[in-house]
């Protein structure tokens, strides 16, 4: 039996859960439905979510694919990745200085009027502004590289992946950079292909776009860019392509080096030009660029035809006269403390110089017609050793207008122009004069020294005053002259007497004179003695050339200069030394002295300068042992001195040129006056020649009689008329180097005290004169109706004249119509006419009488007659009364 507890009921064994909520509601009224449903098995909440848990986990392949969260955590990683990298790496690089190799830039060296002479330097670069480049440049460029880069940004993401992904796994050299970072990579990295150099290009690209103006990019992306033919940048591939600059570069041309960008080498349609087709395909992809950018016109892109690049040059750089004017300019700029050689190795100076292509050229033709065509290095040894250097001056301002250094740079390194080893020879003498009337020197026995004071002319005259040993030169072919004037010596470049006119006026005054003019006073052997005269100084021709342009200036140095501009980077300007002219000797000094070398082309060994038909003075020059022969002259226009020297080409030692050219000897009048004619005639071409308007010594014009001690054969010295016939006999003619001029003195004297002279003493006639004219003395008929004192040169030939002197009267009538005084003897004098010899080519003079100037000026061919005795400027007038008889000159 059971009760109502003790059911079966109460003997089933607990569920689990029926305590819970479900259960308590079944119990409360579910009991019906349990009755009509059968009762399903109950799962716990807890149970359920872990079956689904487990059903959620993946087996096999699934197991790989990520889920939904787990791509959005790894995308969110990387980007806080790649932002913290981005700004760590911008952090972290900086702009590095540009690299040594685009720094790196030529020199250029121009011509006066802008024309390049030569560029120096390992990199043939030369930076210019953008405005410096045209504007069909910039947009050939543009449009070739880079079309949108005045609009986008720095980088080209996409680009820049696929150039490193592809140079990473070994696909080749991969571009596809902005402009901006191939600047980069020009100017700041460098050419190799890393990732490390890509990931700095990245960055610096980015802080330089935020840094730098577009344009400023695009000027420095213009000028690093490699275009081939060792062409860096576009200024200098405009040169090696077309021989223009890049402001000049038109669309056609300016696309072809835009094309060139991509592939220098292979583009080059002349190196190689299996390649043409696709060179003329990129220029054709750069020239509608062009068009689509709305940069050029379609009617004229349609018109355009592709532009052949010249022919290319093998680099010469300093080859012919280029390496010789560089060297100069070099040599300038350092002593003149302008540029040191370190600061022009940095490169990027644009030098203009003062040269003038068209002398430049001239001279280097000179040359080559005169001597370089003549010689015969395989039949005459001797012709081995021709060397020759040339300089050119404008006296007005100093500057050197062209010089010749030698033949070739890279074959004869030594500069002709500029080098100081050869004797000057007697190019030195005009100094000695000018000093001598600059400080107003006097003979040993007081005399004034002037042109035409007299001097002995012995061969191996022992010099007189001079303390420093016994000293006696010789004269050139051991010619001895007796008693000459300065005048004639100069003429006949006589030793003997300039060596005593150098004692005379003081071998040290001589020295300060020519440093005044121009010659460096550290010029070797430019020494106080009486050497000094002969030229023993080895001045360079550049030297002598700067010196005679102070005598054509009237005696006014200018500061001598080879730059006239310098540049660095196409902007900054470089301060060059302030340009002064002194008055370094007095005009009448250099007028004087140039009076005398006008006489020396009219009668001496100057004569070469008379083919260039215009005024022009001159001296020659020979050095010891004839290792070097001069030709120093000048216009009122140009200066130029020329010089062909003696060297043996693997020794370098100095040798005579005896037999050189095929010529006996070497001589001033020879060569170098070829050279210097011709250049001359070429370079004054088409200009109007100018007269020399001279200020000459005072008394200068004016006879002056030899010395009063003693009595010395005097050349030319007439006979005494003692009331018949005097007879003059001339000694003073001789053929100086071939020149065929002829000089005579003749000077009569009558010592009786009846009878006058008649006729005209010293008459000559016109035309070629080769040697000495003897003249006879007048009659006395008892009236002088002749001309005393008057003189005759006369041109012809190669502008010899042959200057006479008149007799002396006593107590006759004068030409004037005065008498010569009673008892007295009047002597007149006339040594080869001071002013008579004015009138020589163009010459001109100036003579001062109580005062009063009187200016002469001649044209060409002029010569001086007796007709000119009585009141012409350059009249001569006779000694007074009372002059003693010739004695012997110191």
């Amino acid at each position: 039996m059971g009760g109502p507890t003790g059911g079966p009921s109460a003997s089933r064994p607990a569920t689990p859960g029926a305590d819970s909520p479900r259960a308590q509601l079944a119990a409360d009224g579910g009991a019906g439905e349990r009755s009509e449903q059968p009762e399903q098995p109950h799962q716990p909440q807890q149970s359920e979510r872990t079956k689904q848990s487990k059903r959620a986990k993946r087996t096999g392949w699934r197991r790989l694919v990520p889920t939904w969260r787990m791509v959005l955590g790894g995308f969110l990683t990387v980007v806080l990745l790649v932002i913290g990298a981005f700004f760590l790496g911008y952090s972290l690089v900086k702009i590095p200085p540009a690299n040594a190799l685009a720094m790196k830039q030529a020199n250029v060296y121009l011509y006066e009027d802008g024309t390049e002479i030569a560029r120096d330097g390992d990199i043939n670069r030369e930076n210019v502004t953008l405005a410096e480049v045209s504007k069909d440049a910039q947009h050939a460029v543009l449009a070739a590289e880079d079309r949108d880069f005045y609009t986008e940004s720095a980088v080209d993401p996409k680009a820049m992946l696929r150039a490193g992904w592809n140079t990473a796994t070994g696909k080749g050299r991969q571009s596809g950079s902005t402009i901006t970072q191939q600047y980069v990579k020009n100017y700041y990295l460098g050419q190799e292909q890393t990732v490390t150099r890509k990931v700095k290009e990245f960055f610096i690209s980015i802080k330089l776009d935020r840094n730098e103006p577009k344009d400023k990019i695009l000027e420095g992306y213009l000028n690093t860019s490699y275009f081939g033919r060792n062409a860096y940048g576009i200024q200098a591939a405009a040169q090696a392509y077309y021989g223009v600059k890049a402001k000049d570069l038109d669309p056609a041309r300016a696309a072809y080096l835009a094309a060139l960008v991509n592939a220098p080498s292979e583009y080059d349609v002349i190196a190689h030009p299996e390649n043409k087709a696709a060179a003329v395909a990129r220029w054709n992809y750069v020239l509608d660029g062009m068009v689509k950018k709305n940069w050029l016109s379609a009617s004229d892109r349609a018109g355009m035809k592709f532009p052949m690049p010249k022919e290319a040059t093998v680099p010469t750089n300093m080859a012919g006269q280029r390496g010789y004017l560089v060297r100069a300019v070099k040599d300038y700029l350092a002593k003149n403390n302008i540029l040191s050689e370190d600061e022009l190795a940095a490169g990027g100076y644009r030098i203009t110089t003062t040269l003038e292509k068209s002398k430049q050229d001239a001279f280097v033709k000179a040359v080559n017609d005169q001597v370089m065509s003549k010689l015969d290095k395989k039949h005459n040894p001797v012709d081995k050793y021709v060397r020759a250097g040339g300089a050119a001056v404008d006296p007005k301002t100093g500057e050197v207008v062209a010089m010749y250094g030698g033949i070739d740079y890279v074959k004869q390194f030594t500069n002709n122009a500029t080098r100081r080893d050869f004797q000057v020879g007697s190019t030195f003498k005009p100094f000695v004069l000018t000093a001598a009337v600059q400080n107003h020197s006097d003979t040993a026995d007081g005399r004034p020294i002037t042109p035409n004071t007299v001097y002995d002319g012995t061969n191996k005259r022992p010099v007189q005053g001079w303390n420093g040993g016994y000293y006696a030169p010789e004269n050139e072919d051991q010619h001895s002259y007796g008693n000459i004037t300065v005048r004639e010596a100069t003429d006949k470049s006589v030793n003997a007497v300039y060596a005593q006119m150098a004692v005379d006026v003081g071998s040290d005054k001589v020295k300060d004179t020519a440093v005044a003019l121009g010659v460096p006073s550290d010029t070797p052997e430019l020494i106080g003695s009486p050497s000094i005269a002969l030229g023993v100084a080895r001045a360079s021709v550049l030297d002598m050339a700067e010196a005679y342009a102070t005598l054509a200036n009237h005696g006014k140095h200018g500061t001598y200069t080879i730059i006239k501009k310098i540049t660095k980077d196409g902007t900054d300007v470089v301060d060059l030394p302030e340009r002064t002219t002194s008055q370094a000797v007095s005009r009448e000094a250099a007028d004087t002295t140039t009076a005398v070398l006008q006489s020396v082309v009219q009668n001496g060994t100057g004569a070469p300068a008379l083919a260039i038909g215009r005024p022009a003075a001159a001296k020659t020059g020979t050095a010891e042992n004839d290792q070097a022969a001069w030709f120093a002259g000048y216009t009122p226009d140009l200066a130029t001195v020329v010089s062909v020297m003696g060297q043996d080409p693997v020794t370098a030692a100095h040798k005579p040129l005896y037999g050189a050219l095929g010529l006996a000897r070497i001589n001033g009048s020879g060569p170098p006056g070829s050279i210097w004619a011709q250049f001359m005639g070429d370079a004054l071409k088409n200009t109007l020649a100018s007269d020399f308007d001279l200020q000459i010594q005072p008394g200068a014009d004016q006879t002056q009689p030899p010395p009063s001690s003693g009595a010395v054969e005097t050349p030319g010295t007439g006979g005494q008329d003692n009331g018949g016939t005097t007879t003059g006999t001339d000694t003073g003619g001789q053929d100086t180097q071939g020149q065929g001029q002829v000089q005579g003195q003749v000077q009569g004297q009558t010592d009786g005290t009846t009878g006058d002279t008649t006729g005209t003493t010293g008459d000559t006639t016109a035309g070629d004169t080769t040697g000495g004219t003897p003249t006879t003395g007048g009659t006395d008929t008892g009236t002088t109706t002749g001309t005393t004192g008057g003189s005759t040169p006369t041109t012809g030939g190669a502008g010899g004249s042959t200057p006479t002197t008149g007799g002396s009267t006593t107590g006759g009538t004068s030409p004037s119509g005065g008498t010569t005084g009673d008892g007295g003897t009047t002597t007149g004098t006339d040594t080869g006419t001071w002013g008579g010899q004015n009138q020589m080519q163009g010459g001109g003079g100036r003579r001062r009488d109580g005062g009063a100037p009187a200016r002469v000026r001649s044209s060409v061919g002029e010569s001086a007659t007796d007709d000119n005795a009585a009141g012409a400027p350059h009249a001569l007038k006779a000694v007074g009364e009372g002059v003693p008889a010739p004695a012997s000159a110191p």
